[in-house]
């Protein structure tokens, strides 16, 4: 009798969650904290899961999107902490991104806050039937938190917020500055480039790089390891995001400046977690602010990546956001 050599199956990977449109104020328009005017508002989101009046809602950093799959894989997924079978997860493009949401092109020149952009996220919500929500984000996403918690307290049940400060600091303001300034003195995408080099020397830390650009550069001879890698960074954001969206969306940044008295009144129970190695949101203050929340429970994660360890170290956070989560 012949033996039959088992042949191996091979799985087709799960089909990805596809990028939705929603646009919303078509009925009642839009009032932005500068005083403008929006209607027929366009967000792109992805939800993930279950339809259920209680969701999780993501909030991506500044050149992110809603692709919370893709960047973020150490919090997201089966067993872990944004669970898509247990949870209803939620995440859109910001209003001002581009990335499928209403950019700078429709809105105009007008100033953009990140309270604006919770009051979009809050009606894409009310649009999917969502009535009350958990909200997680880190940088940015942590900032927009905050503006969550001090513009919809009522409707928010918990908050996590990681490596983000309530209020931009003279340092964070300062590098924005440099980096917008690039932008305007050569558009057309190469100051974006130089925008985006700033902002990575800020988002990693000297030991990060230490370990991981030090030397000469691999791809290019007699230049350094870190200066192609800069370069690299800076024609990759230059090739997908938009000069105009990173005029606006830092400038939200900058002009958010939640107060000590304004953190005091937030009941919501919060995480806030800081970056023993930030550079751009020292840990330091990160916890000065949180120890205002009243009930906010702190840590720390111990990473030598600086500010981008939200997204690089997913997996060493993701017991404890998990944990803080399921109550």
């Amino acid at each position: 009798m012949t033996a039959v050599e088992a042949v191996p199956v091979r799985l087709a990977p799960p089909p990805e969650t596809p990028r939705c449109t929603a646009t919303l104020f078509r009925e009642r328009p839009l009032l932005l904290d500068s005083g403008q005017v929006l209607s027929d508002v366009r967000v792109a989101y992805h939800a993930y899961g279950t339809p259920q009046p209680e969701a999780v809602l993501v909030l991506h950093a500044l050149t992110g999107d809603s692709a919370v799959h893709r960047w973020w894989p150490g919090l997201f997924g089966l067993g872990k902490a944004l669970d898509p079978q247990r949870d209803y997860v939620v995440c859109s493009n910001v209003l001002g991104g581009c990335s499928g949401s209403s950019g700078p092109a429709e809105i105009g020149t007008g100033t953009l806050s990140l309270r604006d952009m919770a009051r979009v996220q809050r009606e894409l919500l009310h649009h999917l039937g969502v009535e009350r929500v958990t909200v997680v984000g880190g940088s940015m996403g942590g900032m927009q938190a905050y503006a969550w918690l001090t513009t919809f307290p009522d409707l928010v049940k918990r908050a996590v917020i990681i490596g983000a400060p309530a209020r931009h600091s003279p340092w964070a303001t300062g590098l924005n500055t440099a980096a917008r300034n690039a932008i305007l003195a050569a558009p057309g995408g190469e100051g974006l480039k130089v925008a985006r080099q700033i902002a990575m020397l800020s988002y990693r830390s000297p030991q990060s790089f230490a370990q991981t650009q030090a030397g000469p550069s691999r791809q290019q001879v007699g230049k350094a390891a870190i200066s192609t890698y800069l370069e690299y960074q800076g024609q990759k954001l230059a090739d997908r995001f938009c000069e105009h969206s990173y005029l606006a969306l830092t400038q939200a940044m900058d002009n958010f400046q939640l107060s000590d008295e304004e953190l005091r009144t937030v009941q919501t129970p919060a995480l806030v977690i800081g970056i023993s190695s930030d550079q751009l949101y020292p840990a330091w203050e990160v916890k000065a602010q949180a120890e205002q929340l009243p009930n906010a429970t702190y840590w720390e994660l111990e990473s030598p990546h600086g500010h981008d360890a939200f997204l690089m170290d997913g997996k060493a956070m993701n017991d404890v956001v998990a944990k803080f989560l399921a109550g």
